[in-house]
């Protein structure tokens, strides 16, 4: 049965590693508008053994995937349940997870997500969404960006919404009144790398980038990359930083500070260049790259014509979390949750399994 409001538990985990961010909210649809109120969100950070066993699985061969997965999705329900318990949550229609992405080569036709298996449906004894980017790939589609649906339908007052996590995507309507999104550059995943090198998590307001000094053949090296002259529908993954970036910045040997102003203009330089928005715009900007100011004034420092705006720390930190939880809630209504625009795919579709109990739902 088709509802008008929905109790929902959104869980992301991203490249940077920062942890699995939680968020219990209530969705209210009422004259084809979608509003949405966070109740209580919160992020459980990794552990440094959960840290490692992610970063690594790259290399895994299938046998041991698998069995990161059967842990990672036990994991998972065990910090569901008790973010449930925590909260005395009681009223929840379902729960919508991202998982944690292990392979990503659309190019190649696969991508990989721990965490969807059906065991977590029976762990938190609740109907699960998840598993959103399999669907897509195999309709021929990058299986990312998928938020741009949600940037649609929930933040709508902003001429384009700007994410910078593990990495920097934007969204926003063409002038065809299609919804069109990408992947920028990387962010986090570079500049905490270089601040784990002081034993920081990462580079609290980009106070090190400041304090650094740009290395003009570095910059000029990663600003040559292919992928930066490619058209959309692009997305990109763990892989593109190891085979593209990782070996230009270890050719070079520089202070953390000097790594961290580098990587810094290189990103503002890429996020500038790479938002086709010819007039002015007010740009809602989010995830953890959201909070290092240094970043933001460069970006603005390139992008004269854009307003960056930062919201309330709970979407900024959350959004993603928001957005599958708003994905996994048009699965149900069977509605379109993925934008053929955006990805690529031979059409729009709602992508996503659910898992009622131990078989899954297409």
């Amino acid at each position: 049965m088709i509802h008008n409001q929905y109790n929902v538990i959104g869980v992301m985990s991203g490249t940077s590693l920062d942890g699995v961010d939680l968020a219990y909210i209530t969705f209210n649809y009422k004259e084809n508008h979608w509003t949405f109120d966070i109740i209580v969100a919160e992020t459980i950070p990794y552990s440094n053994q959960w840290v490692t066993s992610l970063k690594e699985a790259i290399h895994s061969n299938r046998e041991e995937i698998e069995e990161i997965d059967k842990e990672y999705t036990i994991f998972l329900g065990e910090i569901i349940n008790h973010f449930i318990q925590k909260n005395n949550i009681h009223h929840l229609d379902l729960v919508c997870s991202h998982g944690h992405t292990i392979l990503h080569r659309p190019d190649l036709g696969y991508t990989y997500q721990i965490g969807n298996r059906s065991i977590l449906a029976d762990i938190i004894n609740t109907k699960v969404v998840c598993d959103f980017r399999v669907q897509d790939v195999l309709l021929g589609g990058q299986g990312a960006p998928l938020v741009p649906i949600g940037d649609r339908l929930l933040f709508e007052n902003y001429n384009a919404c700007l994410n910078l996590g593990g990495f920097a995507n934007v969204s926003y309507e063409n002038n065809l009144g299609f919804r069109i999104a990408y992947d920028i550059c990387p962010v986090n995943v570079l500049l905490n790398a270089q601040a784990n090198k002081l034993e920081l998590k990462y580079d609290n307001g980009g106070e090190l980038a400041r304090s650094g000094k740009v290395n003009e053949s570095l910059l000029t090296a990663l600003n040559n990359i292919e992928f930066y002259k490619q058209l959309p529908p692009k997305s990109l993954g763990i892989e593109f930083v190891m085979s593209e970036l990782n070996p230009a910045i270890s050719s070079y040997s520089l202070s953390v500070e000097d790594y961290l102003a580098t990587l810094t203009e290189h990103i503002a330089m890429q996020i500038a260049a790479g938002i086709k928005i010819r007039d002015q715009a007010t740009i809602l900007v989010t995830g953890g790259g959201a909070f290092n100011t240094y970043l933001l004034e460069r970006m603005s420092f390139y992008a004269t014509n854009y307003k960056f705006e930062v919201p309330n720390a709970l979407i900024v930190n959350f959004k993603e979390a928001i957005v599958f939880a708003l994905l996994g809630v048009l699965k149900i209504r069977d509605e379109v949750n993925v934008l053929s625009s955006v990805t690529g795919a031979q059409y729009d579709h709602s992508s996503g399994v659910i898992h009622e109990t131990f078989d899954p739902v297409y």
